[in-house]
């Protein structure tokens, strides 16, 4: 994809994710992000987005929409900016089957878990629950089934006694910020893709659980 990988990231929220990947296309040229869409006018990403002169747009859920209606909108948004790739970014909406379909192989995710574990919500208090020793992050290409699409990489952090909820996310965070990027960078330079169901990077299967950084 490189040079110039057309990068658009959907948010609803914060978009610390979405900082660290603007911050990490300065520092390298193969990726530009050419435009943010959130699904809430009032996320925050939203303005670190115009705070580095990047196009935004909201596709905001009407009343009573059907979620095929809504996808057609947002398709509609996302078309318009051309991207190579997709990136979502505390994007808080499910896509149907179809809409993901479409995008198969230029949409990823961060989930903050070592997937295939606690896929969906509260993932750091179920780590806490379960007793795990360890938690973290995952980047994953997007498919039909939630959060479980291929794996690209993984980064781990460990769980103490006295953590909790919240110290857990802050140490994920700081893997995702470093982890999302890395992503991004080896897509926009045509090393990562996703066929027959893997990922695969520099032309080699992932194992299935991606390619750990520790």
């Amino acid at each position: 994809m490189s040079p110039n990988c057309r990068v658009l990231v959907l948010i609803s929220g914060n978009g610390s994710n979405l900082q660290a990947i603007i911050d990490d296309c300065d520092d390298h040229l193969e990726a530009e992000i050419v435009g943010v869409v959130s699904n809430k006018p009032d996320a925050y990403g939203l303005i670190r987005a115009h705070q580095s002169e990047i196009d935004t747009s909201c596709v905001i859920v009407r009343k009573d929409e059907a979620r095929s209606d809504y996808d057609a909108r947002l398709k509609l948004a996302i078309d318009k900016y051309q991207p190579d790739l997709i990136v979502l970014a505390g994007f808080m909406r499910i896509l149907s089957d179809e809409f993901v379909q479409g995008f198969e192989g230029r949409m990823i995710n961060i989930h903050p878990s070592l997937l295939p574990k606690y896929t969906g919500l509260n993932t750091h208090q179920r780590a806490i629950d379960a007793k795990d020793t360890e938690h973290g992050a995952s980047v994953h290409f997007v498919t039909p089934e939630l959060d479980s699409g291929p794996i690209i990489l993984q980064a781990k952090v460990p769980v103490y006694d006295e953590d909790t909820a919240d110290t857990l996310a802050d140490k994920v965070h700081q893997q995702e910020h470093a982890i999302y990027p890395m992503v991004v960078k080896w897509f926009s330079q045509n090393r990562l893709q996703m066929k027959d169901g893997k990922a695969f990077l520099d032309g080699k299967a992932l194992e299935d659980m991606g390619y750990a950084a520790d």
